[in-house]
């Protein structure tokens, strides 16, 4: 992957995708999580509002809080999902049908069903067991958000065919539409999303970003973002010295999430800048890297000592680092020791697995390096 020129700020970043837009249908963007994926997609929003006037449909964790449950905690009967009714989101459900629209997209994910009283702008949800109807359900979590997801749907599907009260979006955002969902429902969603977005005929404008790497790649692939030139794929990154930002291209080829992985764990361990959580993204690879080789264990992939010719060592570090309470938002330094293991462990598998050296960037001078 080759680096893009950088950006100072979120803001920036946000105009220059709107820039591209105006060549391209959509773009789609890798990111971990504290990158500030939801900011971005909060700062290409705010472009495009001047007073009442907006043109930006986004799904984000913003989008989520529009929705919130009223348990009836005095009679533990009535539990239900209110709606923030003065939102632009909800512009259309009055007179739309929303019900209707939501449905057959919630059917491809659950098997519960629910009903929008338009009149308190609330949602009630119903499940039938054993031939009987159970109202007034609370749903899980998940299942809230994949509600949630299929709402969304709707009205983008509204915005796609021209709706009067939707008339105004001219970009669709999309930020994380499946924090809670497995691996087959990510596909599912991927695929899904991507059959919408290919409709002839569209006219808006998307940016799709994602810490899922599976889903990224569904994406990527079935927009074809390896041939077509409506679409552009990159890995966003922030630099931790300077708080920049950057867009590497995934180029022609798929992207592969434990290449830009290792490139990111390589680019730390140069500058000495290794944090705790390092170590789970080490893992990560090592894991992915296994289960391509046909081992039921990370620890296949780990260069053995002569003294230690099972890996115990390095397997248990990676083990202990990798499950602690190492949060990206409040990143812990590793203690010295610790990046030496890493280190180690690092460059002994590129040595084991070679990849291309062009991936990879040059040390840095003066790095603290080992």
């Amino acid at each position: 992957m080759k680096n893009n020129r950088r950006y100072t700020d979120l803001a920036a970043l946000a105009a220059h995708l709107r820039q591209e837009l105006d060549n391209k249908k959509t773009i789609l963007l890798y990111a971990y999580n504290g990158t500030g994926k939801t900011r971005l997609s909060m700062e290409f929003k705010n472009i495009g509002k001047q007073g009442d006037v907006r043109d930006t449909l986004y799904f984000n964790a913003f989008t989520e809080d529009l929705f919130h449950w009223d348990n009836d905690l005095n009679g533990d009967v009535d539990r239900k999902l209110t709606l923030n009714a003065s939102s632009h989101f909800f512009d259309g459900p009055a007179e739309l049908e929303m019900d209707n629209r939501i449905r057959p997209l919630l059917q491809r994910y659950a098997d519960f069903d629910f009903r929008i009283d338009r009149e308190n702008w609330v949602v009630r949800f119903s499940r039938t067991v054993d031939g009987q109807i159970i109202e007034n359900i609370k749903v899980s979590r998940g299942e809230e958000n994949i509600f949630v997801w299929c709402f969304f749907l709707a009205i983008v599907q509204l915005a796609i065919d021209g709706a009067e009260a939707y008339q105004w979006v001219k970009y669709v955002y999309i930020d994380d539409p499946i924090s809670s969902l497995d691996e087959h429902n990510a596909i599912t969603v991927g695929n899904h999303l991507a059959q919408l977005l290919n409709k002839p005929g569209s006219a808006l404008k998307v940016v799709i970003s994602s810490h899922h790497p599976l889903f990224f790649n569904v994406m990527h692939n079935e927009l074809d973002a390896r041939k077509s030139k409506n679409v552009s794929a990159y890995f966003l990154s922030r630099s931790k010295s300077d708080g920049s930002y950057s867009l590497a291209y995934t180029g022609a080829t798929p992207f592969f999430h434990h290449v830009a992985v290792l490139t990111e764990l390589y680019k730390a361990e140069q500058s000495g800048e290794l944090y705790t959580y390092h170590f789970n993204m080490l893992r990560s690879v090592l894991e992915k890297s296994a289960s391509f080789h046909g081992f039921s264990n990370f620890s296949a992939c780990i260069a053995r000592d002569a003294d230690d010719p099972d890996g115990v060592l390095h397997a248990r570090l990676i083990n202990i680092m990798s499950h602690g309470n190492y949060s990206l938002f409040e990143p812990q330094p590793m203690l010295d020791e610790n990046k030496a293991y890493f280190r180690k462990i690092l460059h002994e598998f590129l040595s084991r697995y070679p990849f291309n050296p062009d991936l990879f960037p040059q040390p840095v001078e003066g790095a603290d390096t080992p």
